[in-house]
């Protein structure tokens, strides 16, 4: 393309922020629409906002810089055949290049008694946990004594249960699945993490399901469960998980499965329309992290610009949660960290200090992982494993990765 084109990004999330920015370093401009009110911010750091560590600025993501143009809006339509984009208040915006970093929305279970069918929204003290104005809400409602209830025992979920815990909350966390964050961590690993939240107060349920939320006046008041037991509660939060937003991309006939459908030059079905992020998916791939919409910034960025050679080929992303403070909880894990039968496993536990670190070796190659604790030496294994370079057979080089200071 060239500089004359007009570029939109639909998007001030991480990986729209960052393309723009992007783009101005390379002295494009760009058009840069966001729907929240607030200056874009790092959505991985809202737990931190919610325990009161950070001041909402703290999380703001650095500002796009040269000849980048943003704006306040709400996009609802896409008009392919006049290459514009239609924001609520009538705005229009047209476009050369138009790209979705339309990120995820949060999801939210099928329970009884979760929208106040009169107001056609969320009880009193029913939280989602996905945006600023979600953590705000939930901040300004959540006191010392109050009776928190998180349903869900991911990812979100455990960073916001130890959050409301950290305010003073009495946190009871509810999880489907027989562990915390099972989808990326090994039963040894959950089992630190879940002791983590119990040092900290919170009572963890897994396998068991919330049936329904129940409000007296339009306020919650308690949750049942599938097996019949109630929780009162002042607060629920719902961390659930999320689903990519591709509402917009539908309705304007793009190809969608789980997401945007995008090739290696990050390309829709319509090759005016590219997507990143949360909301694309590559490959069969929706990745859901942040370095992969990062890595697709930064690729989109050099091919608006003109390097035809540049493409995206995949991301091998690494899942870190790192919550700080007095009780600190840093974890990583990468690839797979469950053994297939054959495979070769090294694990390194000190149940007095809570660290856990597990590696899976497959034909001489690292193939996943999962650190609990003293993550010094996570930079090593995880450029061992994104390199996919057979490790020599006597094994002592992996030892000392997860013995000593790798670099992090």
């Amino acid at each position: 393309m060239t500089s004359n084109e007009r570029v939109v990004v639909i998007g001030s999330g991480l990986a729209g922020v960052r393309l723009a920015r992007r783009l101005g370093e390379l002295g494009m401009p760009a058009t840069l629409v966001g729907e929240e009110e607030h200056t874009p911010y790092n959505r991985v750091l809202l737990a931190e906002v919610l325990a009161g560590r950070y001041a909402p600025e703290v999380i703001a993501l650095p500002a796009p810089a040269g000849p980048t143009r943003t704006v306040n809006g709400r996009v609802v339509r896409i008009d392919r055949e006049m290459r514009a984009v239609h924001l609520a208040d009538g705005t229009e915006i047209a476009y050369d290049r138009l790209v979705l970093a339309t990120g995820s929305n949060p999801v939210l279970p099928p329970l009884r008694g979760l929208w106040d069918p009169e107001r056609h929204e969320f009880p009193d003290g029913v939280h989602a946990f996905r945006t600023m104005d979600d953590c705000l809400r939930l901040s300004e409602s959540v006191r010392p004594g109050a009776r928190a209830v998180v349903i869900g025992g991911g990812l979100l979920g455990v960073s916001a249960a130890r959050a409301l815990a950290l305010r003073g909350a009495q946190v009871v966390l509810a999880q489907q699945g027989e562990r915390l964050m099972e989808r990326q961590l090994d039963p040894s690993a959950s089992k630190l993490v879940r002791r983590h939240l119990t040092d900290l107060g919170v009572e963890v349920h897994t396998e068991t399901r919330v049936r329904a939320v129940r409000s007296v006046g339009g306020t919650v008041r308690s949750v049942s469960m599938a097996d019949g037991y109630t929780l009162d509660a002042d607060l629920v939060v719902i961390a659930c998980g999320v689903h990519p937003r591709v509402g917009l991309a539908q309705e304007a006939g793009l190809a969608v499965h789980k997401g945007v459908i995008v090739d290696e030059e990050l390309r829709s079905s319509d090759p005016h329309i590219h997507a990143i992020g949360d909301c694309a998916q590559f490959e069969g791939t929706v990745y859901g992290l942040a370095t992969p919409a990062l890595e697709q910034a930064d690729v989109l960025a050099e091919l608006l610009a003109g390097d035809v050679a540049s493409r995206y080929t995949g991301t091998r992303a690494l899942t870190r949660l790192t919550l700080a403070g007095a009780d600190f909880l840093d974890l990583a894990a990468f690839g797979e960290p469950e053994p297939l039968p054959g495979d070769d496993v090294i694990q390194l536990a000190d149940a007095t200090r809570g660290t856990y670190r597990k590696v899976v070796v497959r034909d001489d190659r690292l193939v996943g992982g999962v650190l609990v604790g003293e993550l010094g030496t996570v930079g090593a294994l995880a450029r061992a494993w994104e390199g996919a370079e057979p490790l020599p057979a006597d094994g002592a080089p992996l030892l000392h990765l997860l013995t000593n200071d790798g670099g992090s």
